[in-house]
């Protein structure tokens, strides 16, 4: 497999690789080593890339394995998962903080989701991948991703309620 073959199977999932990091690492910079790592990997092993079925699914579980290691790693540790990528146009001052503060309890009610709920959550409601690719990613069932996923947002809903109601009744 030469230069362009490579880059003609890589690149289209560039973004979403970096958009997996970014949601692990935090760091931009951290993100963009992660992906010049997943890169890298797959560059060195180029040959057997045409041998996998989902090259898409095996990046993004590198990419997955890479940001544990990374979180793991005592280099790191300074590193946290959270999640701040959402932008909003031309809305009222007042419901921009509405908005902000709602997502930021969102963001921190994923903090405290089991990791597996926290990746899952991540590649299914933000990168849109379906049940059977994140099954292959995660190494579950699709079933067993349905009912993690459920209980993930099932947890948050419940939390986001309690708060919103906090002294009403």
């Amino acid at each position: 497999m030469n230069q362009s073959d490579f880059l003609k199977v890589v690149l289209p999932f560039k973004d979403k690789v970096f958009r997996l990091a970014k949601r692990l690492l935090v760091s931009t910079e951290e993100a963009e080593d992660a992906l010049q790592e997943l890169y890298f990997k797959l560059w060195k092993s180029k040959d057997k890339i045409v041998e996998y079925k989902n090259v898409e699914a095996f990046a993004m579980t590198m990419t997955k394995n890479y940001c544990y290691d990374r979180l793991k790693s005592k280099q790191a540790s300074n590193l946290t998962l959270v999640h701040s990528n959402y932008l909003e146009k031309d809305t009222a001052l007042d419901k921009k903080v509405e908005y902000q503060d709602s997502l930021s309890i969102v963001h921190q009610l994923i903090e405290k989701l089991p990791d597996q709920q926290k990746i899952i959550i991540q590649l299914r409601d933000i990168e849109e991948y379906d049940l059977e690719e994140i099954g292959k990613m995660v190494d579950m069932k699709p079933t067993a991703v349905r009912v993690a996923l459920s209980r993930a947002r099932k947890t948050i809903r419940e939390e986001l309620i309690k708060k919103h109601n906090y002294g009403i009744s």
